[in-house]
């Protein structure tokens, strides 16, 4: 299908589908952060799922995507409504909805549709899908335009991409679960990581502070690597066995060798052999950071030890609802700071300065307050 007739399949089915209106936040540009809006979700068809969000958490990525920060790979298209770490109540189902029901407590993270037929769709790897509908910043085919997340009071999703939350876990905590905790979950799982196993975790972030809960869960001997030594007293609480500075060069050589497995969440540019030099035979080092620069990496620190460097994106469906299960049974949440939407620009630039431990978790009821 050429692109001309698919934008005027998007119209057309932008016009034939009813909706109605609700609360959001959007940017408008790059510059003009964000501001109360009136947005349009599509009313629930047969196999959709309408879910009343009560928290939103807040990814870095939003950042990213609110200013066009990443303008060469994902282009923003103004107004943005950000939020793809969504924790909320299902009010509606459609007809064709087996699943949930009206109250059950569920979430939706980066995904809302995929093509369901394409290998990765077929392997359980909708993230990989190239068809892959994200949450927001997303060509809708329902409504035209674009998708728009969960910085807002209501969203519409088709059953398949809804997930189930233990009733139990605290909602505010369970909604960085969606990107951060997946993020991370996943390659601990693909790695094996169980009772007897050492593991590195390089930074302690959002990503890094849910890295730690998960490996230890999972019986794991956690290293703790960091710049900052302030950290040391939070990376023990949560878990943590030892914590090693990355510029103490005597405690770094201490432990070479001596780790089966590394998780790298850090973003900002650093030192990637003196990371794989912790690496036992056939250890690896996986990427779920991403620095802006090309890391420099010696060929030598992969060549002794048969060392391996990889990188993982999120998870799919059905590995992001195990993850939410081995929550439930492990009693895990992220550690956050709920705030009202009204300060979400002020919680952007704490971000930017790390000044959050770890998560930021908008309170969604917030939201009621502005007169659009």
């Amino acid at each position: 299908m050429s692109e001309v007739m698919q934008n005027v399949a998007v119209e057309e089915a932008r016009r034939a589908k009813p909706a109605f209106s609700v609360k959001a936040y959007a940017a408008t540009s790059p510059t003009s952060g964000l501001a109360p809006v009136t947005i349009s979700r599509r009313e629930p068809g047969p196999e959709d799922v309408q879910i009343e969000i009560l928290y939103c958490g807040i990814c870095h990525s939003d950042l990213h995507q609110v200013r066009n920060e990443w303008s060469q790979a994902l282009p923003t298209v103004y107004p943005c409504v950000p939020g793809h770490e969504i924790v909320g109540r299902v009010s509606r189902v459609g007809a064709a909805v087996t699943r949930f029901k009206p109250g059950d407590l569920v979430a939706v993270g980066c995904l809302v549709d995929s093509d369901r037929v394409c290998p990765e769709c077929q392997a359980g790897l909708e993230q990989f899908c190239p068809s892959a509908t994200f949450t927001y910043n997303s060509p809708d085919p329902h409504l035209g335009g674009v998708t728009y997340g969960g910085y807002s009071e209501s969203i519409v999703v088709d059953q398949h991409f809804v997930l189930r939350v233990p009733e139990h876990l605290d909602p505010a905590g369970a909604a960085p679960l969606l990107c951060a905790g997946i993020t991370t979950y996943s390659p601990l799982k693909r790695a094996g990581i169980s009772p007897g196993k050492k593991v590195g975790i390089v930074g302690l972030g959002g990503l890094g502070h849910m890295a730690v809960k998960f490996a230890r869960a999972m019986g794991a001997h956690v290293v703790v690597l960091t710049s900052s030594p302030r950290k040391k007293e939070d990376a023990l609480r949560l878990g943590a066995q030892e914590v090693v500075l990355l510029g103490d060069a005597a405690e770094m050589q201490k432990r070479a060798g001596t780790l089966d497995f590394i998780l790298d969440t850090v973003s900002a540019d650093h030192d990637i052999n003196a990371l794989l030099s912790l690496l036992r035979r056939d250890g690896n080092l996986t990427l779920v950071g991403a620095p802006g620069k090309p890391l420099a990496v010696s060929a030598f620190a992969l060549l002794m030890g048969r060392r391996s460097l990889s990188g993982s994106l999120i998870g799919g469906i059905r590995e992001t609802q195990e993850m939410l299960d081995f929550c439930g049974q492990h009693n895990i949440t992220a550690e956050v700071e709920v705030i009202p939407i009204q300060k979400v620009n002020e919680a952007y630039e704490r971000m930017l300065r790390s000044d959050v431990r770890y998560r930021f978790s908008i309170d969604m009821a917030s939201l009621k307050q502005e007169k659009v």
